[in-house]
């Protein structure tokens, strides 16, 4: 009898353990794609991969000059002028390529360690609100396979006033900008 006292006991503590913890849920891409400095690591990822595209056109457009070059005037070189070019053709084919891996690898790169410190602030931030609050859990709305607003608190709004999230900006106005930049550079 006193087993079955002890475990039910027990099982009520471990029920009222479980009803005073408190769930809350949040958008983290959200947060992460509208933060002020996430702004700045793409303008500096715009202005790297601009610089990569132009360095590429000006290696197209030597090949692509080249080439014309040589198919005007290769009938009338000699056998070792015609290798000659060829083997410059092929060069800088061989550098176009290279370029395009390493500077793919390298714009990776370079976009991992801007955002590092974005993920990681945005990381602390929320486990600060979530240790102000009482929370046990914090779960990514973007992840979860359901979340039920009456049982748990979004840390949405907080953390957007702390990370600096301008009131009124949603992912949807971030879109509306970026089109109305990537039209302005098209001009």
């Amino acid at each position: 009898m006193k087993k079955i006292l002890l475990v039910a006991a027990l099982a009520m503590m471990s029920v009222a353990a479980g009803a005073q913890q408190k769930f809350a849920y949040v958008n983290f891409s959200e947060l992460v794609q509208l933060m002020p400095e996430a702004d700045q690591a793409r303008a500096t990822m715009d202005a790297s991969s601009k610089e990569a595209r132009e360095t590429y056109q000006a290696m197209a457009d030597e090949f692509n000059t080249k080439y014309q070059q040589y198919q005007q005037k290769a009938a009338t070189w000699t056998q070792a002028i015609r290798e000659s070019k060829e083997k410059e053709l092929t060069d800088i084919q061989q550098r176009i390529q290279e370029f395009e891996q390493s500077v793919q690898a390298e714009l990776q790169q370079q976009q991992q360690q801007l955002m590092a410190p974005i993920y990681k602030k945005a990381q602390d931030t929320l486990e600060d609100l979530a240790k102000k609050g009482g929370y046990v859990f914090v779960f990514d709305k973007g992840t979860a396979l359901y979340v039920d607003p009456a049982q748990s608190d979004d840390l949405t709004p907080a953390a957007r006033k702390a990370l600096g999230i301008p009131d009124g900006r949603t992912l949807e106005t971030l879109q509306a900008e970026l089109q109305a930049q990537a039209e302005q550079q098209l001009q």
